[in-house]
């Protein structure tokens, strides 16, 4: 298994033909680094592991924050047998054999297998199915590492029967932390090398690596590789080794979690006023390679739920951001993007219409729903005019101020109520004139 963080068993490689973020995998709890806010002393998920007392465990996060990691420590420090499984590779018969073997263990040795399963998520329904029962009766414990969120992408039942634990991308001091590890360790490191590094270069590789610790190393094997000789036999690593390398930044989107908590925080950063936490949100949905006729879409959503007849024109500016979008296309529509969402973060504010329209729908959904007074019926074809239709109705053109008091629902309702903000005030103004007139029928 090759395309996860430290993964596989500890074995000894000393021609070290294996990637730099292979061979410098942690081999305990105590040489991991990161994710203390599950894997502090003392805490639930430290001591299963310290105590060998393991449950059935999922492991979530982004890539290269130590999921495999943490589950090649549990390899190494369990005394129960650990198969390991990738689930991109792995079919219906891998998984059957393991069960099988597991069922004998059990059986004729009184002894449970941890069945480590890498990117579980490509399992499909079926493939997960058929772990439940040796799950379920304990023949297997079970430990899942994906990137994928589990409460979507694996099935209820195993989720269930699981503790499930969020890994966290690294900071910028853990990435640091296994850097300087890697430079300084001689036995599975480049501690042999005399390597020359600046903080200046670790900090920027720390930020660039976005919290993934094998992007990270792979920029420091990979810089060595080009690097070139100083006098003193050292080899030195600068900021053009690095620019050399680091041309492209991988912006980590994914199509599940970070498209809908991102496009999540765009709109709440509209809806606080905030156009510079919206402009931000919004860069990295584009870098990512969002859809910018998605995103136009939730803009022309969030004028009429966020701002609405506070500003009128914040609909009007929306739509003509989407029009622009499907007309224009990247790169520039990202301003058209941009000047929409600059104009709807500094818009007065005002939920008014997303609530009335709520409340009128629950009024459908709960109460018995009104005819049409035979007065407002449509009159627009031969024969309404013998059922009644339209008689009795009052034009409001025809009086003045182009306003007469009538009832356009038999019973009355409410469902509108106008804020104070931004040009919904002249509206509240309005419907306060309106019903003073009403009130002097």
């Amino acid at each position: 298994m090759d395309n996860e963080l430290f993964e596989g068993k500890n074995e000894k490689n000393e021609d070290f033909l294996e990637p730099l973020a292979r061979r410098m995998r942690p081999r305990n709890l105590k040489e991991f680094i990161g994710q203390r806010h599950i894997l502090s002393n003392g805490s639930p998920l430290y001591k299963l592991i310290l105590t060998d007392k393991l449950a059935n465990l999922i492991f979530y996060g982004p890539p290269g924050c130590g999921k495999t990691a943490l589950a090649m420590v549990i390899a190494e420090t369990t005394k129960k047998d650990f198969v390991n499984l990738n689930a991109i590779t792995a079919t219906v018969s891998d998984v059957r054999r393991i069960i099988e073997d597991a069922r004998w263990r059990k059986n004729q040795k009184k002894e449970k297998t941890i069945l480590f399963i890498d990117e579980i998520a490509h399992f499909n329904k079926l493939q997960q199915d058929a772990l439940m029962p040796e799950v379920e009766n304990g023949t297997i414990i079970l430990i899942c590492a994906t990137t994928h969120n589990p409460f979507f992408s694996i099935n209820k039942p195993l989720v269930s029967r699981s503790l499930v634990f969020e890994f966290k991308p690294l900071s910028n001091d853990d990435i640091k932390t296994i850097v300087r590890s890697a430079i300084s360790n001689k036995e599975r490191g480049l501690g042999n090398l005399n390597l020359k590094i600046d903080d200046n270069v670790l900090d920027y590789i720390a930020r660039y690596s976005n919290g993934d610790a094998r992007v990270a190393l792979n920029i420091l094997e990979t810089s060595v590789n080009i690097a070139e000789n100083i006098k003193d036999g050292s080899i030195l690593i600068d900021m053009k080794t690095i620019f050399e390398i680091t041309q492209k930044r991988y912006i980590g989107y994914d199509r599940e979690d970070e498209h809908y908590d991102t496009i999540s925080a765009f709109i709440k950063s509209i809806r606080g006023s905030d156009p510079d936490a919206a402009l931000y949100w919004l860069a990295k949905m584009l870098a990512g390679g969002e859809d910018p006729a998605f995103i136009a879409r939730r803009i022309l959503i969030s004028a009429s739920e966020d701002i609405g007849n506070a500003d009128p024109m914040a609909i009007v500016v929306a739509a003509s951001a989407l029009a622009a979008v499907q007309h224009v296309g990247m790169p520039e529509a990202k301003i058209c993007l941009a000047q929409a969402t600059i104009y709807l973060a500094t818009a007065p504010k005002s939920n008014a219409s997303y609530l009335a329209i709520e409340k009128a729908e629950t009024e459908i959904e709960k109460e018995i729903t009104q005819e049409v007074p035979d007065y407002l019926k449509s009159t627009g074809y031969k024969g309404a005019e013998k059922l009644g239709h339209g008689k009795g109705y009052l034009y409001p053109h025809d009086f003045k101020g182009h306003f007469v008091p009538q009832n356009y629902t038999r019973k009355k309702v409410l469902f509108y109520s106008p804020t104070d903000s931004g040009y919904e005030r002249r509206i509240k103004i309005f419907l306060q004139r309106i019903e003073s007139m009403r009130q002097k029928k």
